[in-house]
């Protein structure tokens, strides 16, 4: 008999393949971006038609829907597999089957996965703007803002490296005081840690003889500290996806357990399971073994109230680079011989 994969397995192997889909919706974003349409447009002043030529909205991240709805789905059927089937009077196996078209499936998937685009959509357009604004306020050539915003060709792989498009504005925003404490040799520049410490020595070197670092190297420090970012967004949102997509999917599947009749809401309950390591938070440390009743909520130390591991609805410092997981226990069935 095959073993069913864990939730931690199956989170572990979605991650990076939701990972992969935003990155893959962000390389055809700057692919398709109009260079020179954003160049005329800054030499213009007009930032809005920019944001046009960009081409920032929400059809351009369907690869990151589709990614979320398979996580969701695939961890739904894992979790139904899960649940032992019934025996009717006429010995009947019934057993039970994930349906991710149930309306409440349906529902939280809608709902998530528009909110999560409609939010990367508009924290995108915020950091183009500023970049776009920053560009405008140097005088900067226009040319340049535009391919600074898209990334320039790596000549190596062909694609485009160390663009704005894909970061937070708080990650572009990171990047503009990154650049400016090249400029001014401000040692502060060693102290972050999206840089690539390839350049410390170079660096260094810099600050102590005083002398500025060659415009050419400024540019690819700054391209190392872009993609660095876009990588750590980029994990950022497939562990949190992964996180709350199968989280979700153990909850729907329990659900239309219970609607069927297959299992009394009484039996089951829900267990919170650290990553028992070092990188634990201090709360979630302590939440560790934390059994609660299936509608119930898990509660931190902190006082914030959370239905699973990585559950969007919990404060942010609950659930960022949050790696617990959550068991649902089936301690009696009805029905089942």
């Amino acid at each position: 008999m095959t073993v069913p994969p864990s939730l931690e397995q199956l989170i572990s192997a979605w991650e990076p393949r939701i990972a992969r889909a935003f990155l893959a919706a962000i390389a055809t974003i700057r692919d398709e971006a109009q260079i020179a349409i954003i160049a005329r447009m800054v030499g213009a002043g007009d930032v809005a038609g920019a944001l046009r030529a960009v081409g920032v909205d929400q059809t351009a991240f369907r690869p990151l829907d589709i990614a979320v709805a398979q996580a969701f789905e695939t961890a739904g059927n894992t979790a139904a597999a899960e649940i032992p089937a019934r025996r009717e009077a006429g010995g009947h196996r019934l057993e039970i089957r994930f349906n991710a078209c149930n309306p409440a499936a349906e529902s939280w998937l809608r709902n998530h996965s528009s909110g999560l685009v409609r939010e990367i959509v508009e924290d995108q357009r915020t950091a183009i703007r500023a970049h776009l604004e920053a560009g405008m306020q140097r005088g900067a050539n226009p040319t340049d803002v535009a391919l600074d915003l898209v990334g320039r060709i790596n000549p190596s792989t062909g694609k485009r490296s160390g663009g704005v498009i894909g970061l937070t504005s708080m990650h572009e925003a990171w990047a503009r005081n990154y650049a400016d404490e090249l400029a001014r040799l401000d040692p502060a520049a060693l102290n972050r840690k999206l840089r690539d410490k390839r350049y410390d020595a170079a660096l260094n070197k810099a600050i102590e003889s005083g002398k500025a670092l060659a415009p050419e190297r400024v540019a690819k420090m700054i391209e190392a500290y872009r993609n660095r970012a876009l990588k750590a967004r980029a994990d950022g949102i497939g562990r949190t996806e992964a996180m709350a997509s199968m989280h979700q999917a153990q909850i729907e599947a329990s659900a239309q357990a219970i609607a069927a009749g297959q299992v009394d809401e009484a039996a089951l309950e829900k267990i919170w399971h650290s990553a028992k390591d070092a990188r634990v938070r201090d709360t979630h440390r302590a939440m560790d073994g934390q059994r609660v009743p299936f509608r119930a909520e898990f509660v931190s130390p902190s006082g914030a109230r959370l239905r699973f591991p990585g559950d969007p609805e919990a404060p942010a410092a609950e659930i960022i680079q949050c790696r617990c997981w959550m068991q649902i226990r089936f301690n009696a069935f009805r029905g089942v011989r």
